[in-house]
């Protein structure tokens, strides 16, 4: 099976079993797939879409539970409309094909653009143009005047980079003084937040806003 068919059908799955964006235990998302190799290959498809924000863990009373985020819904979106998606395999399990009914009828009437994907970025000139268009919108739409969050920057890219890639470009516009990162602690944010923020090994500490170098 292809990387993106396994990708959709977490997602869909995901999307039946939290009822759109409610949280469902990661054991119950994974209970179908039986078999020590089939569990492992969606383990990794299960991480890949975390890493790239289609999906967020929280633990709720030390037990991880998922999440589809917005990126996670336009990617199921684009997946279940692509011509290059199918159920493969002879036989298909009357749970994922009821899924998919019960998304489109959900969806029927509601225009649901591909378009609306954002192509991907590939490098680092690119994601700091990108980078830099998101951070003045966000502070022009929120009048915050020069700090904006950056788990909010993290998001509105959304999966276009991996979050290895946005940690390390972010960081290298801190290092060339295109943004300055402020780190320190920050005892509002919540957990999600924090692991949309920004860790640095050397400093042992997080960034948590973005500031324009001037």
């Amino acid at each position: 099976m292809s990387k993106v068919n396994t990708e959709i059908r977490l997602l869909l799955n995901l999307w039946s079993l939290g009822n759109g964006q409610g949280l469902v235990k990661k054991s119950e998302l994974l209970r179908p797939y039986k078999g020590k190799e089939k569990k492992a290959v969606y383990e990794v498809s299960l991480n890949d879409l975390a890493d790239r924000g289609a999906i967020t863990l929280t633990m709720d009373k030390k037990v991880p539970k998922l999440s589809l985020t917005d990126a996670g819904s336009q990617q199921l979106a684009a997946g279940l409309l692509s011509p290059d998606f199918g159920f493969e395999g002879q036989l298909v399990g009357s749970r994922l094909a009821n899924a998919a009914l019960r998304w489109f009828r959900h969806n029927q009437g509601v225009a649901v653009s591909v378009d609306a994907i954002a192509s991907k970025i590939s490098t680092y000139d690119e994601f700091k143009a990108v980078a830099l268009e998101t951070y003045k919108r966000l502070s022009y739409e929120s009048n915050r005047s020069k700090l904006v969050p950056i788990y909010e920057i993290r998001r509105d890219i959304g999966d276009r980079v991996t979050r290895t890639q946005f940690n390390d470009w972010m960081l290298e516009m801190h290092r060339t003084d295109v943004l300055h990162l402020h780190g320190g602690g920050s005892l509002k944010a919540t957990e999600e937040q924090t692991r949309d923020s920004i860790y640095s090994e050397l400093l042992k500490t997080y960034y948590f806003n973005a500031e324009l170098f001037n």
